[in-house]
């Protein structure tokens, strides 16, 4: 037989741990191992009863002050010559009660303790589910707002039987594998766990003629029109609420709710960044040398701006409030039109000769940039000459 592990080796806690900490090491490990997370697993059943016993001596202030001066001898003497026995010895059934409420949501029972109810009536109201649906839209309808008209596809309840799911002339009728309790106990020994019934699926009734309509969901598969108001400033990952746009409920229950998430398409002249809008100013070498008005596309209409001498290509403009309502509507964005310098093409003989005139007058102090790049060449000539003539 194998050695018996060191209790603190098994929660993985140092001596020094904490009462709090060693609580939380034994909730880790009865989440991995519980035997109903592991079916048919000894090997997982064995770890969560070795967990177990630690838990139960190191959570225990005398039981631990014994195990830390005799070890596992000192425990003969609390769990006797047989060892520890999850039945009788146990008794933190509340502190496990507790720790694994949110994997049987309160479904299990410790030794004929009591359970606590489900939250849900087998045969009661039941919310209907929501549902997602994507839509695209343009960033006109981002800037501005627009309403939509959707079709998508829901159940709702079915005509035929009025969402009982059962035939004409017949009724739903109790579960005799539950009883009409929507759940039935599995297990023994030292835990039992309640589950759903897998004869009526926690409904608690049965259908014996099922509705031929709906086959006996109760429900059947529809197309529904509905409006939707799009406001302003929304952007891709905005998501729209419509309250009670979801699927039917079943037994009489809410309806769901309907989730539209947006998706922004690519526009042709403006990106967005947040609130905010760029776009690209494309102007000829003659205004950007000399200056003069440009018109420049905004959200509402073109705007006139007036470009210094000299504008350089890459210079960005910033036009205030221009950009973006935001989504609440208390700010606006702002717009970034960046300069570009385009190159003239298809040229008529008398423009190139006219060009050709300009290349010849032009001196290189015309263009600083390109001046400073020269001089920054020939130092790096230079210094690139010295050091070859020292090799």
């Amino acid at each position: 037989m194998a050695a018996k592990r060191d209790y603190y080796e098994v929660l993985g806690v140092a001596k020094s741990t904490s009462a709090d900490d060693i609580k939380k090491a034994y909730r880790k490990l009865a989440m991995q191992y519980h035997p109903d997370r592991n079916p048919n697993d000894n090997a997982a059943a064995e770890k969560f009863k070795e967990a177990s016993e630690a838990y139960e001596v190191l959570s225990d202030t005398d039981k631990r002050r014994t195990y830390d001066q005799f070890g596992h001898e000192g425990m003969k003497s609390t769990f006797g010559q047989g060892g520890f026995d999850f039945n009788r010895d146990f008794t933190h059934s509340a502190d496990l009660q507790d720790i694994l409420e949110s994997l049987f949501n309160g479904g299990m029972n410790f030794n004929g303790g009591r359970r606590r109810q489900q939250s849900r009536e087998p045969n009661g109201p039941e919310r209907g589910e929501d549902l997602r649906f994507d839509l695209e839209i343009d960033l006109e309808e981002a800037l501005f707002g627009a309403e939509r008209e959707l079709e998508l596809p829901v159940r709702e309840d079915c005509a035929a039987c009025k969402g009982t799911g059962a035939a004409a002339g017949s009724t739903r009728e109790t579960c005799r594998q539950c009883g009409g309790h929507g759940f039935v106990v599995a297990g023994g020994g030292f835990f039992q766990i309640r589950q759903t019934c897998p004869a009526c699926q926690g409904a608690g009734t049965v259908i014996r003629k099922p509705c031929p309509t709906c086959k006996g969901t109760g429900r059947v598969k529809t197309r529904k029109k509905l409006q939707l108001r799009i406001p302003h400033g929304v952007e891709t990952g905005s998501r729209l609420r419509l309250s009670g746009k979801g699927e039917s409920g079943v037994r009489g229950g809410p309806a769901g709710d309907l989730y539209v998430v947006l998706h922004v398409r690519e526009h042709e002249i403006f990106q967005r960044d947040g609130d905010n809008l760029h776009c690209t100013l494309h102007v000829s070498a003659a205004v950007a040398a000399l200056g003069g008005d440009v018109d420049v596309p905004t959200p509402d209409g073109t705007a006139k701006l007036r470009l210094a001498p000299g504008t350089p290509s890459g210079k960005v403009l910033r036009l205030n409030g221009k950009g973006m309502p935001s989504l609440n509507g208390r700010t606006i964005g702002d717009l970034y039109a960046r300069v570009i310098v385009e190159a003239p093409i298809n040229l008529t003989s008398e423009q190139k000769g006219l060009w050709q005139q300009l290349l010849s007058a032009e001196k290189l102090n015309n263009y600083p940039q390109a001046q400073y790049l020269h001089q920054q060449a020939e130092e790096f000539y230079k210094r690139r000459d010295i050091l070859r003539n020292k090799a």
